[in-house]
């Protein structure tokens, strides 16, 4: 329920929470911790996106062009994972995870509205964003740039079980000009496919349990929800840095176990 929770609010999917806790806290080999991640990550984006959606926050259009390119990387990322040493996903997962509390801590970008691309004029990307002084209009930007950053997302989303989210969200906030809430809220529409095309291709090798999977999912899905009322209320920096402190210790010491060799 907590990394749902912090999953909706962040964009993140949970993921990052979930396979360090599986793995650490309660001995799950990592490939099937993974493969329960990625159904608890669709969970999170299934309980969380309809109220984005309905509040305002989701760009659907950004989300739909996007998603082609996560999916495409997604699927690659599933096969690559069937085949690449345990050791070595578990330090790509904590490298990943460290750059996501780094770039989460990070200042955040000056406010500056980009000139839309020729692909988001013709697309019609550009949106609005709900705010306590009525909707904030947005551009978006350097979409060819975006597409290239999503693949990357949906092969680490197969590899690591975490969606994909780490990298969209910063692809949208920072690359894009997407505000935060909006890349948050438009994260969590598009990990739901990522980890479907992804954890399709782990449940036909095996590698998710059910036991395993479905409170998880349920846990998530249920704290997911609990995180998408939270989000319009919320500070965005207080929580950039508790999801940073979280992440960073999580991320760090997945290393090390894979480096000691105590992975299940």
């Amino acid at each position: 329920m907590g990394a749902g929770f912090v999953g909706a609010l962040t964009g993140l999917g949970g993921g990052v929470v979930l396979v360090p806790l599986m793995v650490l806290a309660f001995g799950v080999d990592l490939k099937y911790a993974i493969g329960a991640s990625l159904v608890a990550v669709v969970a999170t984006s299934s309980g969380a996106a309809a109220a984005f959606v309905r509040e305002g926050f989701t760009n659907v259009r950004v989300a739909m062009v996007l998603e082609v390119a996560t999916v495409l990387g997604a699927l690659a990322g599933a096969a690559l994972a069937g085949v690449a040493p345990r050791e070595a996903i578990a330090v790509l997962f904590g490298l990943a995870a460290l750059y996501s509390a780094y770039a989460s801590a990070a200042t955040p970008p000056a406010d500056v509205q980009r000139p839309p691309d020729a692909w988001s004029r013709r697309l019609g990307l550009d949106g609005t964003c709900p705010t306590h002084d009525g909707p904030r209009p947005y551009r978006v930007g350097r979409v060819p740039a975006g597409l290239a950053v999503m693949f990357g997302a949906g092969v680490l989303s197969a590899l690591v079980g975490i969606g994909g989210g780490i990298l969209k969200v910063l692809a949208m906030d920072r690359l894009m000009g997407m505000p935060f809430k909006a890349s948050t809220a438009t994260s969590n529409f598009m990990i739901g496919v990522t980890a479907a095309a992804s954890a399709g291709v782990y449940f036909h090798r095996g590698q998710i349990e059910p036991t395993l999977a479905a409170p998880v999912a349920l846990g998530a899905l249920a704290g997911s929800l609990a995180g998408a009322r939270m989000l319009a209320r919320v500070r965005v920096g207080p929580l950039r840095l508790v999801f940073a402190g979280l992440v960073a210790l999580s991320g760090l010491e997945v290393i090390r176990r894979a480096l000691m060799g105590g992975l299940s």
